[in-house]
């Protein structure tokens, strides 16, 4: 069983940058892909950003490619997203998520059902 608990959200003008980090426990994530998502009101929860075990492959939401930058650390057992230029549309509850299966170094999946396991989410909120 893994636990996730997203620390960081908050409230930012539009422009405005913030950092969103995740701690994973219960298990040690370092041969697990890890990946952030996103719900906006009345909207599906869609793909951020994803990176592989071995950091060594990432892969964005065309919403947020240029904006948005996923990293992690496996000894700390954590991944971490830093959001840039923010936008109003980038309102949202921001989830972590690991996916149910190990995959290839290089693996990083971008859909939702590939994941098993969610945080409890944290809430972005960008102002015009």
């Amino acid at each position: 069983q893994v636990q996730l608990v997203e620390s960081g959200g908050g409230s930012v003008q539009a422009g405005g940058s913030l950092s969103l980090s995740c701690a994973a426990s219960g298990r040690t994530i370092g041969s697990y892909a890890m990946g952030w998502f996103r719900q906006a009101p009345g909207k599906e929860r869609e793909f951020v950003a994803g990176i592989s075990w071995s950091g060594g492959r990432t892969s964005y939401g065309d919403s947020v490619k240029g904006r948005f930058t996923i990293s992690r650390d496996n000894a700390k057992n954590t991944v971490s997203v830093q959001m840039n230029s923010l936008k109003p549309e980038d309102t949202a509850v921001y989830y972590c998520a690991v996916p149910g299966s190990v995959g290839s170094m290089l693996y990083v999946p971008t859909r939702r059902s590939e994941y098993g396991y969610w945080g409890q989410g944290t809430q972005v909120t960008v102002s015009s």
